[in-house]
């Protein structure tokens, strides 16, 4: 049986959901689990403080408003049977699909670069794939009048591309995607069984909204692209939907609720990626800060940097 993950649809299913009820400090804590067999550098960086706000209540329109979401806990998690990166495969490919405008797109080399230091995996950026006009059951949208390609498709091509040593393959895209001729688009979708995943960073640059740029869209493009790119790939890890803190493993039904999600993982599922891939986490986050000063994102090297001052050099 397939497990399949789409990433932030836009059509809500229709239906009576029973309202979101916030987890309390304790619900989040328990989420958290017993630090007592975690390193004690670590436990140090799994210890909520006020960098890691509980999730907010959600809006109209918000994700948890039309999705209601139970969370995850660690425990949960850690006996899910989720996929982790193994001995002869541990490494996350990124496949170019189609064409990358350097007006519109963000740069891959960055991406390849952040998802490397976020997931403190190996990762290599494939050669484009040049694509023909009918490839990928192509179609219209009726809504925007722009072309978009199959995310079915593009995953059963992927199939084909797998690397022996790969942890998982993820096409990327300046394509905008359709999961089925009912959907309006999805920002990608995954196959956890098969390892494969394809993303779009279409609707990343505010002109794709009639929004004005402003001097610094290229940012905005490039942080908007990194912090989906990271949400979708930890769903190939099997992390679900975070409900307990802020948190970049938050669901989100738009583009303005992806915006004010933070970059970083919640306490909750920083300790679920390091169960999984098993990385040095003062390493990692010494290497996303060293990322976030090349390209002037102070306001989160300062966050990373609050976060290292908490561990004493006596436990380094």
């Amino acid at each position: 049986m397939r497990r399949w993950i789409f990433l932030v649809p836009v059509l809500a299913v229709a239906g009576a959901w029973a309202a979101f009820e916030r987890p309390s400090e304790n619900e989040r804590l328990r989420a958290l689990g017993n630090l007592y067999d975690e390193s004690p550098a670590l436990r140090h960086l799994l210890t909520p403080d006020a960098d890691f706000p509980p999730l907010p209540l959600p809006r109209p329109g918000d994700w948890l408003e039309e999705h209601p979401e139970n969370g995850q806990t660690f425990e949960e998690y850690r006996d899910s049977g989720a996929n982790r990166p193994e001995a002869s495969r541990r490494i996350i490919y990124l496949l170019p699909i189609g064409d990358f405008p350097d007006d519109t797109s963000p740069p891959l080399a960055d991406l390849r670069a952040y998802a490397a230091a976020f997931f403190q995996l190996e990762v290599k950026l494939l050669p484009a794939y040049a694509t023909h006009d009918l490839e990928f059951e192509p179609r219209l949208n009726r809504h925007s009048g722009r072309r978009q390609v199959l995310t079915t498709s593009i995953m059963d091509f992927l199939q084909t591309r797998l690397p022996a040593d790969a942890y998982c393959l993820l096409g990327v895209t300046m394509t905008d995607l359709y999961p089925q001729a009912s959907w309006n688009f999805v920002f990608g979708q995954a196959s956890l069984d098969r390892r494969v995943g394809v993303y779009s960073f279409a609707r990343y640059d505010p002109a794709f909204w009639k929004d004005a740029r402003g001097s610094s869209y290229r940012r905005v493009i490039l942080q908007r692209s990194c912090k989906v790119l990271v949400h979708e790939t930890a769903h190939m890890f099997g992390l679900l939907h975070c409900t307990y803190y802020d948190c970049v493993v938050n669901g989100s039904n738009s583009m303005p609720e992806t915006d004010a999600q933070p970059q970083h993982l919640c306490p909750v599922c920083l300790r679920k990626l390091h169960h999984a891939a098993g990385f040095d986490a003062v390493k990692r986050y010494g290497e996303l800060a060293r990322f976030y000063r090349e390209q002037k994102w102070f306001e989160e090297s300062d966050w990373v940097q609050r976060q290292l001052a908490r561990v004493p050099q006596s436990v380094l």
